[in-house]
């Protein structure tokens, strides 16, 4: 072993990025690396997501369309053909909501709204918040009933 052999044992040194903003001698102090004025050479500096530098962001740019109405109610719509679907699948004549969620078909929070679309070959007890009025003849003419949630 010769001085020019020597070096530190392995793991020992942990220098591996580069430090800077410790003074001028260091040869990174200054404006440490970051350049001079402007919101990246701040400390704190975050850029916004949608933020292009001052210029109008392009979301605020384009024209808006169309009309939300915050009152609608949304259903989900089963049609008769549909039921008849799920009374032979799982060999029931009584269907209500609680039924329909336990089952998958809608979520807990859904209105559900009956059409007439398709043809029913057997007597059902239906239970929904809404039936069109072809639906109610097809279920009726079939000896069934339907109930309003």
């Amino acid at each position: 072993m010769e001085l020019h052999n020597l070096k530190p044992a392995k793991g020992s040194v942990k220098k591996s990025k580069k430090i800077i903003g410790r003074g001028q001698g260091s040869g990174k102090g200054g404006t440490a690396t970051r350049g001079h004025k402007g919101a990246k050479s701040r400390s704190g500096y975050k850029r916004k997501r949608n933020y292009e530098g001052g210029q109008t962001p392009l979301q605020m740019r384009l024209p808006k369309r169309g009309f939300n109405n915050k009152f609608r109610t949304e259903y989900v719509v089963i049609n008769v053909s549909r039921l008849q679907e799920i009374g032979e699948k799982y060999s029931v004549t009584e269907i209500n909501p609680e039924f329909l969620v336990a089952k998958g078909i809608v979520n807990k929070k859904d209105l559900i709204k009956i059409l007439g679309n398709g043809d029913l070959n057997s007597a059902m007890t239906v239970t929904a918040h809404k039936y069109s009025d072809s639906a109610k003849e097809k279920i009726e003419a079939k000896g069934g009933s339907i109930t309003l949630v």
